[in-house]
């Protein structure tokens, strides 16, 4: 496992470089004071994660993120002080966040811990930075969309910003979006959409509210976010859930996906975007077999391509597509 470490404090940098050589595999290929030199250090070979403080001179550790994640594909976990910017770390593509201790606090728990979420982070990265595509499409669909569902999760902001742009203004279809998320960060994120996607509206679903074409609704945190029923006019009834999570996650993507399969069937298009884990990988298995679409989203741009593998390992994957092209492809499917 090949690391940068990015950090302004020397100390800082001689601790995490002495501990996790300790680790089997660990080979720490830098160890650089902010985050202009970690993007240098990416870019001269290839590397399996960085570790970033945040507030780093010349280029802070968030910039640096949107590059190694966006544009050479390298997972990054941020380690900071600095806990009220998790969220916008998760924004700039961070894999994961972890509070950074004090100096005399970096136990042996602490490491094991570091060094359990870099194989995590690692093990569900793009295997190359350049990526390449596992195919297009299945078949050609021919179906109508009615519903377009969004599912991601590490990583995921950013990804579904970029595709909500590319849909341009007045889209015709309801938008339902599942991303998993901290509690308390759901109003946060939904004002932050608002700030860069400025063609679509996006808001928090709320529970009985008809889901209308041309806006986006977000499910809240700790909530599942489902369908009740299909008005005759062909928009979805929202329904938020408090039932038990699935696989450890409300809201999950799995949940929204089956509700958008059993009432939309062939007329369901789903995109399952950047995260860890396995979630939505089965949900998109049910719109397929239901006779409707789903893209995922090809490692060559994921910030972490677990979410979009799981899809395509069960079938669940109809069309992969780059991220750049997904907005396209789903102008041309509506």
């Amino acid at each position: 496992m090949k690391v940068i470490i990015a950090d302004d404090s020397a100390v800082i940098r001689a601790i995490l470089d002495q501990n996790l050589t300790k680790y089997p595999d660990v080979e720490i290929i830098a160890s650089v004071s902010n985050g202009r030199r970690a993007v240098q250090a990416a870019r001269g070979e290839h590397i399996d994660a960085v570790i970033s403080d945040i507030d780093m001179p010349e280029m802070t550790g968030l910039e640096a993120a949107k590059i190694l994640s966006s544009e050479l594909h390298v997972p990054v976990l941020i380690l900071s002080e600095n806990e009220n910017k998790r969220i916008e770390a998760k924004h700039a593509g961070a894999a994961e966040f972890l509070a950074k201790p004090p100096l005399n606090s970096y136990t042996k728990e602490f490491f094991d811990k570091l060094f359990d979420v870099l194989k995590k982070i690692v093990s569900e990265s793009p295997t190359s930075r350049n990526g390449t595509r596992e195919t297009k499409r299945t078949c050609e669909f021919s179906g109508k969309p009615k519903i377009l569902c969004l599912g991601a999760s590490t990583g995921g902001p950013s990804a579904v910003a970029e595709v909500l742009r590319g849909l341009g203004n007045n889209f015709p279809l309801p938008i339902l979006y599942a991303q998993h998320i901290e509690i308390g960060a759901d109003k946060t994120m939904s004002e932050w959409f608002s700030s860069v996607c400025h063609n679509i509206q996006v808001k928090l679903a709320e529970n009985g509210e008809e889901a209308k074409a041309g806006i986006v609704y977000m499910a809240p945190a700790d909530t599942h976010l489902v369908i009740d029923y299909v008005k005759s006019s062909g928009n979805p009834i929202l329904r938020l859930s408090d039932e038990a999570p699935e696989r450890f996650l409300r809201p999950a993507v799995n949940k929204l996906f089956r509700s958008a399969a059993q009432f939309y069937k062939k007329s369901c298009l789903a995109v399952l975007l950047t995260g860890m884990g396995r979630d939505g990988a089965d949900g998109c298995k049910e719109i397929v077999k239901k006779g409707g679409w789903t893209i995922a989203e090809d490692k060559s741009t994921c910030a972490v391509f677990g979410m979009p593998a799981a899809a395509i390992e069960v079938g669940g994957a109809k069309e992969i597509l780059p991220r750049g092209e997904i907005a396209k492809r789903i102008l041309e499917l509506v």
